[in-house]
């Protein structure tokens, strides 16, 4: 049974009081949480006692301390295949420092090659888009799944049947929400492309807590993201959660400490270890993997569809409010990115503020506001330079010659000028997360409607 939004408000904001209360003390609406999760208090408690009464050692040894710290790891990965709904005979996990390392795992590792190409949706976080050039170096074909004017994927179906037709099967990479627009783009597309012969990487970093991907519904080769997105603590660890066969058919262009049977250097040969030992290079981070354990307790304890609900509405609440501020001369205060509605979109959202030419307001002095009034948004183009290009209309302006042009002395105002007038370099971007409350959103206003 769902819970009734007022009684899920009331449990919110006791939550809030409980594990958050920092936030009010120092006085901070934070809304960042494309970036980072917050931890909460009692997770933090957790971890702690759990370091202060264990003794962990390297989980490469096999005295005490370090049958300790390799039941720790053992136990990360079971709770992330739960989390993730993976069979565990299915589904392995590699821990990784982050979701662009485990990325990475996957484009160093893959067998591109002119049979073996590679699809990019443009609405992409540039650690997806640099596997282009593993696929560039191993003379693969590639192509990009262009994005429509509110900057959901155009016909994706259709564009990635044509190219397989073409160039065969690959590897399909995509974000389950961008952390530009926050557009949710259908988990369909896995099997639509598998059907096509394509491996899909799904990058799920974007998603948070809130949101739910099961990959027995959703069976997708492989799967990255980072643990302190959805829970704020430990940073410094990220996963590739892969199939077990699609793990198998990696190849994996060295070797290190710990992903090895055996090294001989006289002869010149080696043999990498069975499933994730082969991936996890070196000594793991074993003293924060210890902490994944604490997350997975705190997020367990929360009505995840209630949170759905709730970050639906706050996000919907900002929206629409935003939508409606208007100058001290009646013209549009604020520019919005993608989906004008909740319809397949998460708690993310991407504005400019205009001036009275209908030009936009460098988004550094909507920063520098914003934290001077304790409002904690981000400003830039989020390292998704597809989704920017979208909704800046890019494809208008001479892009390339500036940016050839430019070179090193690039910078987001050097461009700004030589596009001229009236372009757009980099947006506002707020996220909201679990612990959000609505006196958040009327900072955020706040901060907009100052400069009308």
């Amino acid at each position: 049974m769902l819970m009734r939004a007022d009684t899920a408000d009331v449990v919110f904001e006791n939550l809030r009081r409980k594990e958050f209360s920092r936030l009010d003390e120092r006085g901070i609406a934070y809304l960042d949480f494309a970036a980072s999760a917050l931890y909460g208090a009692s997770q933090v408690a957790e971890y702690s006692n759990k370091l202060l009464q264990g003794v962990f050692g390297n989980p490469h040894s096999e005295h005490g301390p370090s049958k300790a710290s390799e039941a720790d790891l053992e136990c990360a990965r079971a709770a992330t295949l739960q989390f993730f709904d993976a069979d565990p005979g299915v589904y392995d996990v590699c821990f990784t420092a982050n979701t662009s390392m485990a990325i990475k795992l996957v484009a160093e590792s893959y067998p591109f090659g002119p049979n073996k190409g590679l699809i990019l949706s443009a609405d992409n976080h540039n650690s997806m888009n640099g596997i282009r050039e593993y696929a560039r170096a191993a003379g693969a074909p590639s192509c990009v799944l262009p994005l429509s004017d509110d900057l959901r994927l155009m016909n994706p179906g259709e564009y990635a049947t044509e190219f397989a037709r073409s160039h065969g099967p690959g590897l399909f990479g995509f974000p389950a929400q961008s952390n530009f627009s926050g557009v949710k783009h259908s988990l369909d597309l896995v099997a639509q492309v598998q059907r096509l012969g394509y491996d899909v990487l799904l990058d799920a970093a974007g998603l948070g807590c809130g949101n739910v991907i099961s990959l027995q519904r959703y069976p997708a080769e492989f799967l990255v993201f980072s643990f302190y997105k959805l829970f704020g603590l430990p940073t410094g660890v990220g996963a590739l959660v892969a199939r077990r066969d699609a793990l198998k058919r990696l190849k994996r262009p060295w070797f290190a400490g710990g992903t090895v049977d055996f090294v001989s250097i006289e002869h010149d040969r080696h043999q990498l270890r069975a499933g994730h030992s082969a991936f996890e290079d070196g000594t793991p981070n074993f003293l924060n993997l210890g902490a994944i354990e604490a997350g997975f307790d705190f997020v367990s304890n929360i009505d995840r569809s209630a949170l759905a609900l709730r970050l639906d509405r706050l996000t919907a609440q900002f929206i629409k409010r935003a939508r409606t501020l208007i100058r001290s001369d009646g013209t549009p205060l604020v520019r919005l990115y993608g989906p004008a509605s909740m319809d397949g979109r998460g708690a993310t959202v991407a504005f400019n503020l205009l001036q009275s030419d209908g030009s936009t307001i460098a988004y550094q002095s909507v920063e520098t506001r914003s934290r001077e009034m304790g409002v904690a948004v981000r400003g830039g183009c989020f390292c998704n330079p597809g989704a920017a290009e979208s909704a800046f209309n890019f494809r208008q302006l001479d892009l390339a010659h500036s940016l050839d042009a430019l070179k090193d002395g690039f910078t987001p105002d050097r461009l700004r000028t030589r596009l001229g007038h009236g372009a757009t370099v980099g947006a506002i971007r707020l996220s909201i997360g679990l612990p959000t409350i609505e006196a958040d959103i009327d900072r955020a206003l706040q901060v907009v409607e100052s400069f009308g």
